[in-house]
């Protein structure tokens, strides 16, 4: 890790590379897009740069490992490295790329904080950045291997829409099975693909959607569902969904691209399965083995479409016959807008011993009035001993799900979440 005198640097420093991070990161991004146009066009999301949501999160994965290297010099914060890997290897990244990064991100470092980049500041800092990188490269250049393919293009296949179901207003579901008639390669529920899609100015912009299932029409079909993100000023949602920020989000350019305009025997790119939101293998097949005795009470929890990898980990926990129980919590503004909720019902009720908690904000005429509103784990039964807890969802939701679960004794580290949108960084235990 850190030598012992970057880490003093590293931790000297650290409160004034904090107090400019936002500026340095914002020069950053201007000077990589100004020399490499094609990163903004084909590779970052605009939307994200729009918001300036993706430059606070650069902003903050650089300040939470250097954070961490001085904090805890003899540890790796590993469960951080290994998200933006997952979302990294989705999007292709490669090696040399780290270069372009560290040439771009240093110049914009002297630029803002001048003479106070000393040469041991530059080398510290370095040292930490490279640190990053190398693990980040590392762990992407397995997870290719695992996957059998190498980063760029090779990251790529075309797939066909096979089915297209409308779930809700703004949710779609696509069925997609590979356009070249291979098999379709395996995933473990909770992982998702990226899509690129080409769209009408040319750009070929990429997102991320979690594998709902296997899919209906064989073995080689798969499942992502698309939400459509409207365009929205300071549209604000409490902790109950978490389905916006408050402070406006742009219009989706792909989720909207592949509701209007993409139908049966349409292609898509789509990459290998990533992401490290998965069941545990004793959760996922113990229950198939009836003298495994490995089974673990479960919560899965969700809101807005955070539903989908929760669709797929419960699919496979009813075809292996998980025997402990299984308490399934969701949150959504009204039944109407709640996707898959009859697979959610469906596969809860396949359980032996699964049972379903939906909170909405609308609810229909009769909804019991503890699951109106936001989510509240006080409206359930108490939780079995030993729980092991998936969330997915909006950052506000998950953070009070998690307080809650550590409030009513479900250990941290049994408790697993997927963030979305660029700030993987804060995904850290």
């Amino acid at each position: 890790m850190l030598s012992e005198q970057s880490a003093a640097t590293v931790r000297a420093t650290l409160p004034v590379v904090g107090a400019a991070i936002g500026e340095i990161t914002e020069r950053f991004y201007d000077r990589l897009f100004t020399d490499r146009p094609e990163l903004l066009r084909d590779l970052f999301n605009r939307g994200n740069q729009a918001a300036g949501t993706q430059r606070q999160a650069l902003a903050g994965s650089i300040a939470a490992f250097a954070t961490h290297l001085v904090e805890h010099p003899d540890e790796r914060p590993d469960v951080m490295l290994n998200r933006i890997a997952h979302k990294h290897a989705s999007l292709g990244v490669a090696p040399d790329q780290y270069e372009t990064v560290h040439r771009h991100l240093f110049a914009a470092i002297v630029e803002v904080l001048g003479d106070a980049v000393t040469p041991e500041v530059a080398a510290a800092w370095d040292d930490v950045y490279w640190l990053m990188a190398n693990a980040l490269i590392a762990i992407e250049a397995r997870l290719y291997a695992e996957q059998g393919v190498t980063a760029g293009e090779a990251t790529w296949r075309e797939w066909e829409v096979v089915g297209r179901v409308e779930e809700t207003e703004d949710v779609t579901t696509f069925r997609l099975r590979p356009a070249d008639g291979a098999p379709a390669p395996g995933f473990r529920p909770g992982q998702y693909v990226s899509v690129q899609v080409r769209l009408d100015d040319g750009a070929r912009q990429i997102r991320q959607y979690s594998l709902t299932g296997a899919g209906h029409g064989g073995a080689d079909v798969r499942q992502i569902c698309v939400k459509r993100v409207r365009g929205e000023a300071g549209r604000g949602t409490g902790p109950g969904t978490g389905t916006g920020t408050g402070t406006g989000t742009p219009e989706g350019e792909v989720s909207n691209h592949l509701h209007a305009r993409v139908r049966e025997g349409d292609v898509l790119r789509v990459s290998a399965p990533y992401g490290d939101l998965v069941l545990h293998e004793t959760d996922a097949n113990a229950g198939a083995d009836a003298d495994a005795g490995a089974d673990v009470p479960l919560l899965l929890a969700s809101a807005g479409i955070g539903v989908t990898p929760m669709i797929a980990m419960l699919e496979q926990l009813a075809a292996s016959g998980h025997r402990a129980p299984v308490t399934v919590v969701h949150a959504d503004r009204s039944p109407a807008e709640h996707a898959l909720r009859a697979d959610h019902e469906a596969y809860t009720a396949k359980l032996p011993d699964g049972s379903a908690y939906f909170f909405y904000e609308r609810p229909e005429q009769g909804h019991p009035a503890e699951l109106t509103g936001y989510a509240d784990l006080t409206a359930l039964p108490a939780i079995p001993a030993g729980t092991r807890a998936y969330l997915c969802g909006p950052l506000p939701f998950m953070r009070a799900i998690r307080s809650q679960l550590l409030e009513r004794g479900v250990a941290a580290a049994d408790i697993h979440y997927e963030v979305f949108g660029p700030d993987l960084w804060l995904a850290q235990s």
